[in-house]
């Protein structure tokens, strides 16, 4: 079955599904959604993966880097998306220092995020440092994608939003993660903002997909922060984004138009209002005038009948 007749027939994407894709050499999509209307959305036009980003500490709640999200916001926001998404393959970050400190904390949050979260499986940032941690979560039964390149849980380490990789030192050191993460059980690696030339020899010497972004076009797969592809976060936008809409500045016009509207009393209008039978309406009319004149008194009734 191809995945064109996997989407028309809504079967659930899962980690083969994504290994076949790698496999025939198919490419692979993912993008974030942290919300249920935007998950029925990417579910509906046949999208093969939605990740639960930590990046919704910035994009939905403003913080200034992933680093302040918790277990109980990722949980919140994996819920809304396992609600609105039935046949993309749902993958949920780990957040900061849920998985860094033990491999025991680690197994337990990873846990969280399938068992109340409703997630296909969890992502986890770094290499040979977390092999053990990958291996305990992954003996458990649950699917992990490992993160390599840019980590965004370790900007202040990395020196800011920065390139990785560029050096042939470092290249290695990149590559050299890489085959241990899938050593370790990983069934898929995002790379972030990695050379393309490095993107491309990882891809080769990996047997599990590569889901690329800012990594050129020789990964198995591509991800983007859906914020960032609609236009919607406009605090700064990655070099390697491509936007194929601008609703930030279509939300702030509808807004604008609804504020005139209103103002003008041009809204609501007719159509927008609900009406109510004419002679119930002259009954009420004189009903109230009878008790306002006082020929109803009722001591029971606002004072302002009377």
């Amino acid at each position: 079955m191809t995945s064109s007749d996997s989407t028309s027939a809504g079967k659930k994407i899962t980690t083969h599904t994504l290994q076949a894709k790698k496999m025939r050499g198919e490419p692979i999509t993912m993008l974030t959604g942290y919300d249920y209307s935007t998950a029925v959305a990417l579910d509906r036009s046949g999208i093969d993966g939605i990740l639960v980003g930590d990046s919704l500490g910035m994009v939905v709640l403003g913080y200034e880097n992933t680093l302040p999200v918790t277990m109980q916001e990722m949980i919140h926001h994996c819920c809304a998306v396992a609600r609105g998404a039935r046949r993309a393959h749902l993958v949920a970050d780990l957040p900061f220092m849920t998985y860094q400190g033990s491999t025991s904390e680690a197994l337990r949050n990873a846990g969280s995020l399938m068992k109340k979260g409703g997630m296909d499986a969890v992502k986890l940032e770094g290499g040979r440092e977390r092999a053990a941690a990958v291996k305990a979560i992954v003996s458990a039964g649950i699917p992990v994608m490992g993160h390599l390149g840019l980590t965004p849980q370790s900007v202040h380490q990395l020196g800011g939003w920065r390139v990785q990789g560029k050096s042939s030192a470092a290249a290695r050191r990149l590559i050299e993660d890489a085959m241990i993460l899938e050593d370790a059980g990983c069934y898929a690696v995002v790379l972030e903002a990695v050379p393309v030339e490095v993107a491309g020899l990882v891809t080769r010497r990996l047997s599990i997909p590569t889901i690329g972004i800012g990594a050129g076009a020789a990964c198995d797969g591509q991800v983007l922060v859906v914020h960032d592809l609609l236009g919607l976060f406009d605090r700064f936008t990655p070099g390697f984004v491509k936007k194929y809409a601008n609703l930030c500045s279509e939300m702030q016009r509808a807004f604008e138009e609804y504020i005139g509207e209103v103002r003008e009393r041009r809204f609501p209008a007719p159509e927008h209002s609900h009406t109510m039978d004419a002679q119930e309406f002259r009954d009420l009319v004189r009903e109230i005038e009878m008790l306002e004149s006082g020929s109803e008194a009722d001591d029971k009734l606002p004072s302002r009948f009377h």
